[in-house]
Formats: C-alpha cells, sequence, structure tokens
C-alpha cells in the first residue's frame, strides 16, 4: 500500500474523505473492493472516527454500498448505469438549466466558464493531467447548473455528482483528443452566449448524449 499522503489543513474527516474518493475514481480502490475502518486507520494514522464518518458520506454519494457481515464495498459506475440512469438525468437537468443561463445573459457567467475552458486546455496539454480535466468539466456543468437558480435540479445533481465525475475520471485518460473535449465545452458555451433555445438544447443532447453508444474513444464529459 502507498505512503500515507501529509495531512492538509482540513479536517479529519474531510482529508480521509478526499483521499478515499480519489483512491476509488482512480481504481486504486477496485469496484468489489472493501473499505475496512481498521486498516484505513492504521495506515493513515488517524482515529476510526472520521474514518467512519468519511464511508458514509461515500455512502451517501453512491460510491460505495454497505453490506451485513462485508462492511462497505466500492460500487461500479457500470456504462449501463450511464446510458440508462446518469445521462437520462443530466440531459433533463442540464437542458433546463443552460436554457435558464442563457435567458439570463450573465457576463460574470460567461466570463467564468470562459476561464474554465482555458483551464481545461492547459489540463488537456502533454503531459494530460485527467484529474483536473475531470474535475474541470464537472465544474463547468456545476456552475451552469447554479446559476440557473433552481434549487430542486441543483439538489439532483449534487446526488449524482460523485458518480459523474467518477466516470469523467474514468474515461479522461483514454480520450483519442483530450483537446476535443475542451472543443466541446467552447461550443457549449458559444450555445450559451447566443441565447438560442433551440441551439442550446441541440448541442446539450449531442454533448451529453454522447455516452449512449460512442466508443471510448469518442465518449464527451
Amino acid at each position: 500500500m502507498a505512503a500515507s499522503p501529509p495531512h492538509p489543513p482540513e479536517s479529519r474527516r474531510d482529508w480521509i474523505l478526499r483521499n478515499l474518493r480519489e483512491r476509488i475514481a482512480h481504481g486504486e480502490i477496485p469496484a468489489g473492493g472493501r473499505l475496512i475502518e481498521r486498516d484505513i486507520s492504521v495506515h493513515y494514522g488517524i482515529s476510526r472516527g472520521p474514518v467512519r464518518e468519511a464511508i458514509m458520506v461515500l455512502e451517501q454519494e453512491g460510491l460505495v454500498i454497505t453490506h451485513p457481515y462485508r462492511g462497505a464495498v466500492v460500487t461500479e459506475v457500470s456504462q449501463k448505469e450511464i446510458e440508462e440512469i446518469l445521462v437520462p438525468i443530466r440531459l433533463v437537468i442540464e437542458k433546463a438549466a443552460f436554457r435558464a443561463a442563457a435567458e439570463v445573459a450573465d457576463q460574470q457567467l460567461f466570463e467564468a466558464l470562459a476561464v474554465l475552458v482555458e483551464q481545461m486546455e492547459s489540463a488537456a496539454a502533454e503531459p494530460l493531467d485527467a484529474k483536473a480535466l475531470a474535475d474541470l468539466d464537472v465544474a463547468f456543468h456545476e456552475t451552469v447548473i447554479t446559476a440557473a437558480g433552481h434549487m430542486q435540479p441543483l439538489r439532483i445533481w449534487r446526488t449524482i455528482q460523485p458518480r459523474v465525475r467518477a466516470y469523467f475520471l474514468r474515461d479522461a485518460p483514454h480520450h483519442e483528443n483530450p483537446h476535443g473535449v475542451v472543443d466541446q465545452h467552447r461550443s457549449l458555451l458559444d450555445a450559451l452566449r447566443s441565447g438560442d433555445p433551440e441551439r442550446i438544447g441541440g448541442e446539450i443532447a449531442e454533448h451529453i448524449g454522447i455516452y449512449l453508444g460512442a466508443d471510448d474513444g469518442e465518449r464527451r464529459g
């Protein structure tokens, strides 16, 4: 097992949560792998209380499931789940959110999204920073959903966001052309700026719907 990273200036629960989430997303703890409080506590050199709390949050996020007598087990983000659950939910939420954000035409929002796109460009450069690309991808979509100002869709998004991020991160290293992912988000921003509801709906449907049947190399986020 790899050496424990140094403790950053955050709560022990949040620190262990962040580390476990990253290890799950990167496949270091694979689907079906067990999270054993005692072992994690020893590995990271912290008490079992924060570990237990972190595992509870991971379960709420859908990244682990607790079984009687087996404890917490990492769940898989399957292509079937992406196609049948996550993509349809995203399509409903994001079509409405992007159209609502376009109606407001907030220039500060457009500027913030443009900054994220430029940061994605840097992450997509050689050597590829897959984690940064996935995180910026999530941030782009969450920024628009938040700006739309509809609390219930935002709550639903935050419920599925850890699973969405997991499949973004899973696929980021396998993009045939990481800069293509950047171009897709630049097109989404252009559609938002246009204020054209039909164009926005079409861009979102094409952007998210690629997960309904594309090959790995063609996926987008």
